[in-house]
Parts: C-alpha cells; sequence; structure tokens
C-alpha cells in the first residue's frame, strides 16, 4: 500500500500492528452476516418489500412526464384540461406514496439493524469471557474494545445508510434499464452500455479501498490500545516520567491512523471524479443523440424527456454507491476482525456432551480434596520448558506453601490447578502465549484440539481422581477458587463484590463471611456500610482491605481447594498480619496451595515445597527445612537477618 501522505514510516508500524492479528478462516466473515441476519429474514424481507415499492412508485414520475409532454399538453392546448390535471394529480400522489414507502422502509429497517447490533455486541462480550486466560494475556483489552465499539460501529453506518443506497441503485438499475430499452431501444442500449467502465470502476475501487480499510481498522485499534494501556498504567507512567515517551509512540500510532484516513478519502476520490466522467459523457452523448432524432421527427420529445430523467436518476446514485462502498469497505475489514476473534476457541475447552464428569462427594468431616499432578509437562511455545516432567499429590485438607525463585513455575503450577492452561500435549512445539516467566505457555492448539489422555505426553491434573478437562467450568469453579495478588474489585458496591463468590447468598451469608474473614469492622466504618461502592478496580479502599473482600469472597464460595497466588505480596506488615489472620479462618480444613514469596506467610503451611527451574527440590514441613541445609533453610535464615535488622520483609 502507497504511503500517500509520505513520511516514510508505515512499514514498521504496519508489522507492529499485523503482530496480534487474528485471520479469519474463509467464509467466516459471511457466514457471520448470515447468522446474524438469518433470524431477522421476515423483518429484513418486509424492508425489501417496502423499499422495492417505493422505488416503483419513484420511477413512475418520468413516465408520467413523458406522458404530459406528448400528450396532456397537445389536449391542454386543444382544450381538454383533463389529462394534465390528472398527469398532475398522480404526480403528487407518487410523491406523497414514495415518502410514506421510504418512512416505513426507514421504520422497519431501524428495527433489523438495531437488532443485529445488540446480538453482535453480545456475541463479542460473551466470547471474550469464554477465551481462555492465555488469550487475554496476547489479545489486550485495548483491541477487543476497538472490536466490540469501532468495528461494530462500522457495521451500522452499512446497516443504516449504506444497504439502503445499495438496494436503490439495483432497484434503480433494473427498473431503468428496462424502463429505458422499452421507450426507445437505441437510447437503452447506448445507456446500459455506459454500464461497464462503471462496473470496472467499482470493481478497482473496491479492490483499493478494501486494503485500505484493513488498515485503518488495524490503526484505530492501535491507538485504543496504546491509550487504554497508557491510562491503566497511569502510576508507572507517572513515576517514571514516560509522558514524553508516551506522547511520541501515540503520536506515532496517531498519524498512522490520519494516513489510513487520508489514504481512504483519496481513494473515494479518485472513484467519485471516474464516476462522474463516465455518467456526464454519457448524459451528454444520449442528449445530442436524442436532440437529433428528436429534430428528424424519429424520436418523440416527451421519450427523450423521460430517458434524461432517468439516466439522470440512474447516474446521480453512483456516488451513493460510492458511500455505500465506502461503508461497505469499513464494515468488511471491521466484520473480518471481528470474526477472526469470533474464530477463536477456548484452549482449554468444555468436555465434550456425555464426557463431562461430576466430582464425588465430599466426606461430610473434611472440605477438603485430594489434588494430584500425574506426569505433568508444561512448555513454552519457544521451545523452553515450564515443568518438564511433574509429579506431585497433595492430600485432602493440607495446606501446602510453594516457594522459589522467579520462574521456578510456582505461578504455572497454580494456574494449571485453577485449569487457566491444561497440560502441554507437546513440550517441543506447542503453541501458546507469554507469561510471567517471559515464555510463552503451551496450549492444546487454536482449534480446540485435546492431547490423548491415555498416553504420558503432557499428563493429567486430577481432582479427587477426576481429570481437571472432565469437569464442566461451572464444576470446576465450585471446586476450586483462585485468590491473586491483585484481589480485583468490580464496580459495584462491597456487599456486591463479596456476592461474586456465590450470587444467591443473602446478606447474612455476605456479613457472616466478612465478620469471619474479620472484614466486617472496617465495612461497617464506610460511608455506606456493605453498600458502599468501592468504584473502579476498589479505588476507594486500602490494598489490604481489598484482599480481605477478596478473602470474604473466597470464604462465602466454600471451595474445596483454594489457591492463594502471592495474596500478600503487596501489603505492608499490619496489612500482612490482618490478611494471615484471615488465611486461617478461610484454609480451615481445605486443601490449599499458598504460592508465597514473603516466608512469613509460610509458617501457615503444613508442608513447604521448594521449586527449582519447574522441579520440587525439598519437600516437608516448614520446621524440617529449616532444620536442614537445602535452599529453604537459607531462604529462612536471610529473611530472619533482614527482619532482626530493622529490613524490609520481602
Amino acid at each position: 500500500m502507497a504511503d500517500v501522505w509520505g513520511d516514510g514510516r508505515m512499514s514498521t508500524v504496519d508489522e507492529a500492528f499485523d503482530e496480534d492479528s487474528l485471520p479469519a478462516p474463509p467464509g467466516a466473515t459471511g457466514a457471520l452476516l448470515r447468522s446474524l441476519l438469518a433470524p431477522r429474514r421476515a423483518r429484513v424481507a418486509v424492508a425489501a418489500l417496502l423499499l422495492l415499492v417505493q422505488q416503483a412508485v419513484i420511477q413512475a414520475g418520468p413516465m408520467l412526464v413523458a406522458y404530459a409532454i406528448d400528450r396532456a399538453v397537445p389536449a391542454f392546448r386543444a382544450g381538454d384540461h383533463g389529462p394534465l390535471i390528472t398527469v398532475g394529480a398522480a404526480y403528487l400522489g407518487c410523491a406523497v406514496a414514495a415518502g410514506a414507502f421510504q418512512y416505513a422502509f426507514i421504520l422497519a429497517s431501524a428495527h433489523v439493524n438495531q437488532d443485529v447490533l445488540l446480538d453482535l455486541r453480545g456475541r463479542i462480550f460473551r466470547h471474550a469471557q469464554a477465551l481462555s486466560v492465555d488469550f487475554h494475556e496476547r489479545y489486550t483489552s485495548g483491541r477487543l474494545i476497538s472490536r466490540s465499539t469501532t468495528d461494530v460501529e462500522s457495521l451500522r453506518e452499512l446497516l443504516e445508510e449504506g444497504l439502503q443506497e445499495l438496494l436503490t441503485v439495483v432497484l434503480s438499475f433494473v427498473s431503468i434499464s428496462v424502463l429505458l430499452l422499452w421507450l426507445d431501444l437505441g437510447l437503452g442500449a447506448v445507456a446500459v452500455a455506459s454500464f461497464v467502465p462503471l462496473y470496472l470502476l467499482i470493481r478497482l475501487y473496491q479492490r483499493r479501498a478494501g486494503q485500505v480499510y484493513r488498515a485503518r481498522s488495524t490503526a484505530v485499534a492501535a491507538v485504543i490500545v496504546k491509550f487504554t494501556e497508557t491510562m491503566n498504567g497511569i502510576r508507572p507512567v507517572r513515576a517514571f516520567r514516560r509522558e514524553r515517551a508516551n506522547e511520541e509512540q501515540f503520536g506515532a500510532l496517531n498519524r498512522r491512523h490520519e494516513r489510513t484516513n487520508g489514504d481512504a478519502l483519496l481513494e473515494m476520490a479518485r472513484y467519485v471524479v471516474g464516476s462522474r466522467l463516465v455518467a456526464n459523457t454519457a448524459v451528454a452523448g444520449i442528449v445530442l443523440w436524442g436532440a437529433y432524432r428528436v429534430a428528424q421527427d424519429t424520436l418523440a420529445l416527451g421519450v427523450l424527456a423521460a430517458a434524461v430523467l432517468y439516466l439522470r436518476r440512474l447516474y446521480d446514485p453512483i456516488d451513493r454507491l460510492g458511500m455505500f462502498l465506502n461503508s461497505y469497505q469499513s464494515a468488511a475489514a471491521s466484520l473480518e476482525k471481528i470474526a477472526g476473534l469470533l474464530a477463536q476457541t477456548p484452549s482449554v475447552p468444555e468436555p465434550a456432551p456425555g464426557t463431562e464428569k461430576p466430582l464425588p462427594p465430599l466426606a461430610s468431616a473434611q472440605p477438603g480434596r485430594t489434588v494430584e499432578f500425574d506426569g505433568v509437562r508444561f512448555a513454552y511455545r519457544t521451545g523452553g520448558e515450564v515443568l518438564p516432567r511433574f509429579d506431585l499429590t497433595l492430600p485432602a485438607g493440607q495446606t501446602v506453601a510453594v516457594v522459589g525463585s522467579t520462574g521456578a513455575g510456582k505461578s504455572t503450577l497454580a494456574k494449571l490447578l485453577a485449569r487457566f492452561y491444561d497440560p502441554s500435549p507437546d513440550a517441543s512445539d506447542a503453541p501458546g502465549l507469554e507469561d510471567a516467566a517471559g515464555g510463552r505457555p503451551g496450549l492444546e492448539g487454536a482449534a480446540g484440539g485435546r492431547p490423548d489422555r491415555e498416553g504420558a505426553a503432557g499428563g493429567r491434573v486430577l481432582l479427587d481422581g477426576v481429570d481437571l478437562r472432565d469437569l464442566t467450568t461451572a464444576e470446576l469453579r465450585r471446586g476450586i477458587v483462585m485468590v491473586t495478588q491483585e484481589a480485583f474489585l468490580f464496580s459495584g458496591t462491597v456487599a456486591e463484590n463479596i456476592a461474586i463468590g456465590r450470587p444467591d447468598a443473602t446478606r447474612e451469608d455476605i456479613e457472616r463471611a466478612a465478620k469471619a474473614i474479620g472484614a466486617h469492622d472496617f465495612i461497617a466504618s464506610l460511608p455506606d456500610g456493605y453498600d458502599t461502592d468501592v468504584r473502579k478496580r476498589g479505588g476507594r479502599i486500602s490494598a489490604g482491605q481489598r484482599q480481605l473482600v477478596a478473602f470474604a469472597r473466597a470464604l462465602l464460595a466454600d471451595p474445596a481447594v483454594l489457591i492463594l497466588d502471592e495474596a500478600t505480596s503487596s501489603l505492608d506488615i499490619p496489612g500482612e498480619r490482618a490478611v494471615q489472620r484471615a488465611m486461617d479462618t478461610v484454609l480451615h480444613g481445605r486443601t490449599a496451595v499458598v504460592i508465597a514469596h514473603r516466608l512469613s506467610t509460610v509458617e501457615i503451611a503444613d508442608r513447604v515445597l521448594v521449586m527449582e527451574h519447574g522441579r520440587i527440590v525439598e519437600d516437608g514441613t516448614p520446621a524440617e527445612l529449616i532444620r536442614g541445609t537445602g535452599p529453604f533453610a537459607e531462604l529462612h535464615r536471610a529473611w530472619r537477618d533482614s527482619v532482626v535488622g530493622g529490613g524490609k520483609v520481602s
């Protein structure tokens, strides 16, 4: 694509944009559009019928003019006023009827358009939520926002304006061609022949504009991504004085957006000039030839007048056809991107219908479940393995702390247990996505394939003997809950955020969970108590308070297995102690995996696992490992010295 604005940086930016593209499978775009329109066939047919009738009424106008010139005016001169009055009344009636049918068409099509857009936005939102965590680690929220806003808006413009223009042009072409050939075969043949260069011009515009609008859609998404990323990270931006660098990067993306808009306008200008040249040349030629024939008495003046009116009605919409093509190319590029998104399948799919298994009933005296990692392997797409081969059994009701250096595989273990990922089917070529350790965790494949359960490849993660891949998502989430370092809270009240753990919980249940965690006092002191809006991401309350709310949520959910992924690493000492007291309540009797950087968190564990390079190098109780000479003893001594010396616990 040419860089028509000439600053020479298009190729570099384009490469960056195409990094995260999701190409739509062949035919996916058309299939998506058909699936959106299919449930609304009847209303689409009614709208098309209204437009057809409107066009029939409109096309009667030139015929009435021809009749007036050739018949009604001579009759009027002869003293017969009836024909002219009839023609005038008929013309007025056609104008009123055309307006009425146009109004009815707009109402009918508006209902269809809004239903389609409502359906499409809902599909994008539902599908984005259903996709696995690994997808969202690569495909940024800014691009998802672009798909559900800018791209859907492009389709709205096509449905509300473009389709009417297309149908109008098509109906005009067919009806006027037939009428011209019926009025005069010669004039009609010349008019139809002029459509050939117009068709070639339209095809050229479609091809060139398609490339431009795909680039424009990508450029818009890049601007949204950069803006969203910067605003979400405004604190580090200000802390590290990234304003100028971000402004330069945003400026480059913004200029790229400007260039793609300029390319679109340029292609539109070329089309409009070319189509008008062809149309005006054809009209001028037909008028001159028709006038000559009128002078030779081989063509009636009324027929020539009607033919010219029809030609103007035929060629005038050519510019509007350009606007339709403009909207169409923009919408086609947007639909292609939406179809690419909707074609993505979860890398951790639901079990096939009929193959799902339930968890066995819990023992009444033991709320925990047994967890087993059986020959689990997990690989990066770049080739590095996080878990070469991993075997581990966690008895029901045991609290296990997992420690180790960054990249040792601790968080990967937690994510496999939460089934954010599945074990890699083949460590050598498993596709995947970047994780916190800098690699790409293996997936089962973009097509949603699943590894052979019977073979050793990949291994299994079992909950009370049931493979996690055989559990429905609802069953899995009832059995396993994960509390992360971020303790994300949604906009809404404190009570609503706690109730996420069990949506059908009563206010008494919510308050009971908060009291058990030790969060009731601070919640009651908020301006509206449990009805206080925590605002965006829980920004109205402190990090420690957000973590307590997250623990109350987990306690209310009452899972058999609880995963705490560095749940206290961002807290100060008082906040950590408050959360640790809450942890004692939440973990009681449950199977728990605690990913810890702070060794103070390890003290509550029954068992400690020390990981290095995806392997367990130490396994024992905290007291046993402290008395030893291994890595954990060294970590504990360093931590103890930092506490005694007044250093910061880390």
